[in-house]
């Protein structure tokens, strides 16, 4: 009996090694996954500010809380076993669905640089594409689908990305990998969102506070020590900073995030092409950012990389351009026919 509790206890702790090492494996497949992710994570969090600005300060964190929540749900609910699911039984089809991704987000960036350049078109557009929202609640709403919907597809980047860094492991090991990612990336982007968002309310309580070493000891009677009379020039000048900087931070990070939607729906398209069959768009952008780095080998990555950016925005500027009329006279009155009501539906209901 003695024996065979040593043997049990041998093959307890051998699987306990096997399990040691299957976590280490977990957490370095992850790093390196999120690795490979850290570029469409920075588009992602370039993005989605600019759904927040122009509501009240007040609806800022909410807003934000209620699109990382959809986040989530998209990854841990839709992508995530999609993506397993796709893997296991129709890799093929896993290339069409981010090219159509993509063909939405350039759609949605084509769309805000014509609304930049041509207001008054873009508008026309949209009031034919979408019902104008009847208050702030239905405008709220509106926003936070809107960016849940891009979300989305950044999101199924980031998990494609992820999976294609996992060709030879266990079926629970993408799976644990894909959801220890798509959550850290939830939390990060989601959490650089929100301090964005409310910097400018921290930069005006700084700006006001006449005891900022005080205050963090919650001490808000009597004078000023002399450590708050020391600081307090220093906080109050970044605190104005942040009053007067994070509007014009935030009207360049919504550019940014525009431009983020075209060069990444256009490099999808271009890599989709590319496997395909068809790589001479993604040879010739290549070819065009190496030359560029050549000419400035000092910041070489840099350049490449923006060169490379530029490339696949202005095919994403291309075919986002193109289907902004096949969306306002093909898609939405194709959409128009499934969302309207029979006829006499309004009187039966009375």
């Amino acid at each position: 009996m003695s024996t065979g509790l040593i043997a049990l206890l041998d093959d307890i702790a051998g699987l306990a090694k096997v399990a040691a090492a299957s976590l280490d494996d977990v957490v370095a497949q992850s790093t390196k996954a999120g690795a490979k992710a850290a570029g469409v994570v920075i588009d992602d969090a370039a993005v989605t500010p600019r759904y927040v600005v122009g509501f009240a300060a007040a609806r800022e964190v909410p807003i934000v809380a209620r699109i990382a929540w959809g986040s989530l749900k998209n990854k841990m609910l839709f992508l995530l076993p999609g993506a397993l699911l796709l893997s296991l039984f129709a890799p093929w089809a896993i290339t069409p669905l981010l090219m159509l991704g993509g063909a939405y987000l350039c759609y949605e960036g084509a769309e805000k640089v014509w609304h930049a350049v041509a207001a008054h078109g873009a508008s026309q557009h949209e009031a034919a594409v979408l019902a104008p929202p009847e208050n702030p609640k239905a405008l709220e709403d509106a926003k936070v689908r809107g960016a849940i919907g891009t979300d989305f597809i950044l999101s199924a980047e980031i998990m494609a990305i992820t999976l294609g860094t996992l060709p030879d492991v266990p079926l629970w090991e993408q799976a644990v990998v894909l959801a220890i990612v798509g959550i850290g990336i939830t939390v990060g982007v989601y959490g650089v969102v929100a301090l964005i968002v409310k910097a400018d309310d921290a930069g005006l309580a700084m700006a006001a506070g006449e005891r900022p070493i005080s205050a963090i000891f919650r001490r808000k009677i009597g004078q000023p020590s002399g450590a708050d009379l020391s600081v307090r020039p220093v906080t109050q000048a970044i605190g104005r900073g942040l009053v007067v900087g994070m509007p014009w931070f935030l009207k360049m990070l919504a550019i940014v995030g525009t431009a983020a939607m075209v060069w990444v729906g256009g490099g999808i398209i271009v890599h989709g092409l590319a496997g395909y069959g068809l790589p001479g768009v993604e040879h010739a952008i290549h070819g065009a950012a190496v030359a560029a780095a050549n000419a400035v080998p000092a910041v070489a990555g840099a350049v490449e990389w923006l060169a490379t950016a530029a490339g696949s925005g202005v095919v994403g500027l291309a075919v986002g351009a193109v289907l902004i009329p096949v969306v306002q006279f093909v898609v939405s009155p194709l959409l128009s026919l499934f969302r309207r009501e029979p006829k006499g539906h309004g009187a039966a209901g009375g």
